[in-house]
């Protein structure tokens, strides 16, 4: 298993979340590219269907990153995107797959440092988890 290179995604608002891992660039800060910063809007953006579709597509987890509580550039869309990986958590859960395959953190702009570690923290969660039983597992040699 210390093989596995997970695939990673994370939906980050464009206003605090993205602004961070930025942030985390412009210092330096690494973390395993494994990690794949997608910017949104808003995380209240972000349906069911876009989360199912990373994993469909060949995600071992998603994290969606949203302004901090309260400070939601669009009122309460991170508040809204709470709910939703809740319920999704549920769901994958029901549907046999691990909902800590799935997580929600909440950043301001300033949090470069915080990003880096959310990223390393997700990635090791996933590497402790391994692939994703959906995705398969190429055998040694092929081609995915």
């Amino acid at each position: 298993m210390s093989s596995f290179k997970p695939k990673i995604i994370a939906f980050c608002c464009y206003n605090c979340a993205y602004a961070a891992a930025d942030l985390a660039g412009t210092m330096r800060l690494q973390y395993d590219p494994c990690v794949s910063v997608i910017g949104v809007p808003c995380t209240g953006a972000i349906d069911l269907t876009t989360v199912l579709t990373a994993f469909e597509e060949g995600a071992d987890g998603v994290f969606i990153a949203g302004c901090l509580k309260g400070e939601c550039h669009y009122k309460v869309g991170n508040l809204r995107a709470l709910e939703r990986v809740k319920y999704l958590k549920r769901v994958l859960s029901e549907a046999g797959i691990d909902g800590d395959r799935l997580e929600m953190y909440f950043l301001s702009a300033a949090m470069g440092s915080r990003f880096a570690e959310i990223a390393k923290e997700m990635t090791d969660r996933i590497r402790g988890m391994g692939p994703l039983p959906l995705n398969g597992c190429p055998e040694e040699g092929e081609g995915k």
